[in-house]
């Protein structure tokens, strides 16, 4: 069909407010614009109170966060790490840059989370830690996670990138695993644009966590007045985000009951508005377990098959919409393939890739840019097979 004339609705969409500007311009009138400012240890604090956590220290995206996590863990060479194949590729470069093994898992056919059912018999001597990432902000079943990871005396890492603020049985995602990661990346709930926060739930990483993120150095202690002077002690990088920055995310995190309910709203306007043309045309809404209080990250569709997938992106484009896939399987990518890591068995992974479809989802995505949708989904007729 012809372009349309209606304006273009993206799939993501960045707003700022009043308190984002003030903030920011406080910020640029200080001295102190650079990493581990007073914006930077208020969006610490808020969070470690929060959620609540032991310690948060802010950086510079989620990937750095996770880098870190795998310092911390003292990862080797030869060490495996066990990771969902369906997650963003910093999942298995943080501990793959360690000399680490991803020993990938398929994930469940519901919530798409890795199958706490496949752990097991992916551990072997050389594993370290099993990353549980929690996918749309709906919870990994933790319980069983933790459980096995008692069992065989394992790190958890919670890649909680979409999860902050969601929470399973009553508990805080993040706060479950000896370290978590999250990211304040644009496409994200609360952003700066880009950014990450290490989540330090074990006391016994903590001083090292800060060394880590300053460069190798105790710079943090110098000035909190216990060294006379701060010296290279550690490995370590600069994993610290400008207080620029983080005037930004202080102004989002301060605002999240309001940009939680707005996200909430969207969520189940598509919900209710694509149910029974979902029910008639074989496709799957996101499921989210009676004992999970999801984040709401994103709204997605499971197609029947790849082509009805690429047929609804394609339908919605030529309406002016923007709708877009997700990861490609880890375990089937060129890398895998050449570090001979491409034997998983993940049938689900490989499926849930081919057909899943993300709607466009932002805080400030309007009731009627969302009733196009919904109305251009209900009449796309490609969704059941034949």
């Amino acid at each position: 069909m012809a372009a349309t004339s209606e304006p273009h609705i993206p799939f993501n969409k960045v707003a700022f407010g009043e308190s984002e500007r003030r903030h920011l311009a406080a910020v640029l009138s200080s001295v102190h614009v650079s990493g581990n400012g007073a914006f930077t240890r208020a969006c610490q604090t808020l969070l470690e109170r929060a959620l609540p956590a032991a310690n948060v220290l802010l950086t510079t995206n989620c990937t750095h966060a996770l880098e870190m996590a795998a310092l911390l863990l003292d990862i080797q060479p030869g060490d495996e790490v066990i990771l969902p194949s369906f997650t963003f590729v910093s999942t298995a470069n943080a501990f793959v840059l360690r000399g680490a093994r991803p020993v990938f898992v398929d994930i469940r056919p519901d919530t798409l989370n890795i199958d706490e059912t496949h752990i097991e018999k992916a551990i072997t001597p050389r594993s370290k830690a099993i990353v549980a990432v929690h996918y749309a902000g709906v919870a990994c079943a933790m319980d069983d996670i933790m459980r096995i990871a008692g069992r065989h005396n394992l790190a958890v890492v919670e890649d909680n990138a979409h999860g902050l603020f969601g929470r399973y049985r009553g508990r805080n995602l993040g706060t479950f695993g000896r370290l978590a990661t999250q990211s304040f990346h644009e496409t994200k709930n609360f952003t700066c644009g880009e950014g990450g926060a290490i989540v330090v739930n074990d006391p016994s990483l903590a001083e090292r966590a800060e060394i880590l993120r300053e460069k190798g150095t105790d710079r943090a202690r110098y000035y909190r007045g216990q060294v006379d002077k701060y010296s290279w002690v550690d490995l370590g990088s600069s994993y610290l985000p400008s207080d620029i920055l983080a005037a930004i995310l202080l102004a989002q995190l301060e605002r999240r009951d309001e940009i939680q309910a707005a996200r909430r709203a969207i969520w189940e306007r598509y919900d209710r508005g694509l149910a029974d043309w979902a029910a008639r045309s074989d496709v799957a809404l996101p499921y989210v377990p009676d004992d999970c209080e999801q984040s709401y990250h994103m709204f997605y569709l499971l197609l029947p098959s790849l082509d009805a997938r690429q047929a609804l992106i394609r339908h919605l484009g030529d309406r002016g919409i923007s709708a877009v896939f997700h990861y490609v399987p880890l375990h089937d990518s060129a890398f895998a393939r050449h570090a001979g890591w491409d034997g998983a068995d993940c049938p689900v992974t490989i499926s849930v890739s081919n057909r899943l479809v993300r709607l466009p989802f932002y805080t400030t995505l309007g009731a009627a840019d969302q009733d196009r949708v919904i109305e251009a989904v209900n009449e796309f007729a490609g969704g059941r097979t034949t």
